[in-house]
């Protein structure tokens, strides 16, 4: 293996995760493989996990042969299965590459997470991404879970009445929300989830799910929140929380927008309470003129969520109802009309995102909307399942993560790329 480059790891029988010398670590862009340069790889992130790839062969490029291959069985145990093994990455940090696999034959779909190439370098992890946000709002060091289990569990005694406070107990203590368990950290950004309903059905969508072989992540809230339930939660946090910010729209509900009369009166009883802070609507935009409601109340900012520009490709992830892709630049251009701040949070995945047909499409929706910010998120889908369900040839590759991300530098200079809805008032920093 050529000095300086990662080595290939796989999982044997037990689950073991071990490195192959001979072959380097590849990373998968669309449906091709790619060997590696320098600077497409970092330490793997603290609070990032590793995956086992059921019914999938670890692949990667051997120097020797100047060609990719399957590793089709355990060097230590010749005729022993081996996986293929990928990262999930911490927040704030963008995939440059997809882990490379092989199928073998009847290989599961899998579950809702981003599958990061991953490998072994000079005595560590090291993935194939980069970190697109400096903040450390999300970072795993800053949770101290005995803390937070104590302020929450205290909390929830506090306040038994208030059923937004115990559905965001259990995000915080069963699931680790980052959000909930900053919220009870009381700092930075506090979600605000609000709608059991939704007016698309995403492949995936990670509250839920109808197919038999794909779960939910998470639990969607069940109920909507009273007004006094959601400004039992926002206002003290925005009267004192570092960094205050309050986001509706959340990974356990569906679409905000579909309580829009709820959420005004909310925003409007919060800004009643405290000009403190920042209120955030993360949406899918389907709702332009609910949107310009919520600005006239009182609302600062909007993330929607886009997977891709291209309208069919747009409709076959997201599959809207009751409403058109042209209604996301219209939520996002009332936003700029009342002077706030416009966000997308743009699904990353290595292959389609830096596709030239996508990048065009793109291109001319920053310039249509005058976005300011594009929050990178990995997509989290099994990259096959997606390309083949948005009719998207698996060969078709990309200009890669790096170039296409200088690309947005070099031509929207005022653009910001990050991963974080920011905190738009000084005086809360």
């Amino acid at each position: 293996m050529m000095p300086g480059r990662p080595k290939l790891l796989y999982a044997d029988t037990e689950g073991r995760i071990l490195d192959f010398p001979q072959l380097e670590m590849a990373g998968r862009s669309g449906g091709r493989w790619r060997r590696l340069q320098e600077g497409d790889w970092i330490p793997l992130p603290e609070g990032s996990e590793l995956f086992l790839l059921p019914g999938r062969l670890p692949v990667g490029y051997s120097p020797r042969h100047k060609r990719f291959q399957a590793l089709p069985q355990d060097p230590c145990n010749p005729g022993g299965r081996v996986q293929a093994v990928a990262a999930f990455m911490a927040p704030a940090h963008t995939q440059i590459y997809s882990a490379a696999w092989k199928n073998l034959p009847h290989a599961p779909l899998l579950p809702l997470f981003a599958y990061t190439a991953v490998g072994w370098h000079e005595g560590g992890f090291v993935a194939a991404g980069v970190r697109v946000d400096p903040d450390e709002r999300q970072d795993h060091r800053h949770f101290d879970p005995v803390r937070i289990r104590k302020n929450a569990s205290q909390r929830m005694k506090r306040e038994p009445g208030n059923r937004l406070v115990q559905h965001l107990g259990h995000c915080a203590l069963g699931y680790g929300c980052p959000a909930a368990r900053n919220l009870f950290m009381n700092r930075w950004e506090a979600p605000l989830p609000t709608s059991p309903i939704c007016n698309a059905q995403c492949l995936g969508c990670i509250s839920r799910q109808d197919r038999q072989d794909l779960c939910a992540t998470q639990e969607r809230i069940r109920f909507v929140p009273t007004v006094e339930e959601i400004c039992g939660v926002a206002v003290p946090h925005l009267k004192k929380a570092p960094g205050a910010v309050v986001s509706f729209g959340q990974g356990c509900e569906g679409e905000p927008l579909l309580q829009a009369g709820t959420l005004a009166e909310s925003i409007r009883l919060m800004r009643q309470s405290t000009g403190r802070g920042t209120i955030n609507l993360n949406s899918n935009g389907s709702l332009p003129a609910a949107v310009d409601g919520l600005c006239r109340a009182g609302l600062d900012s909007i993330r929607v969520s886009i997977n891709s520009c291209r309208i069919p490709c747009y409709e076959a992830y997201f599959r809207p109802r009751g409403y058109a892709f042209e209604d996301l630049a219209g939520s996002l251009r009332a936003v700029k009309s009342h002077g706030g701040f416009a966000s997308i949070n743009y699904f990353v995945l290595p292959g389609f995102t830096d596709a030239e047909d996508e990048w065009k499409a793109l291109r001319r929706f920053i310039q249509e909307t005058r976005i300011d910010l594009i929050q990178l998120r990995n997509l989290n889908i099994d990259p096959d399942w997606y390309m083949e369900e948005l009719g998207v040839a698996r060969t078709a590759g990309g200009i890669g993560i790096r170039p296409w991300m200088e690309r947005l530098r070099n031509e929207f200079p005022d653009l910001r790329l990050g991963y974080y809805n920011p905190c738009l008032d000084p005086e809360a920093l």
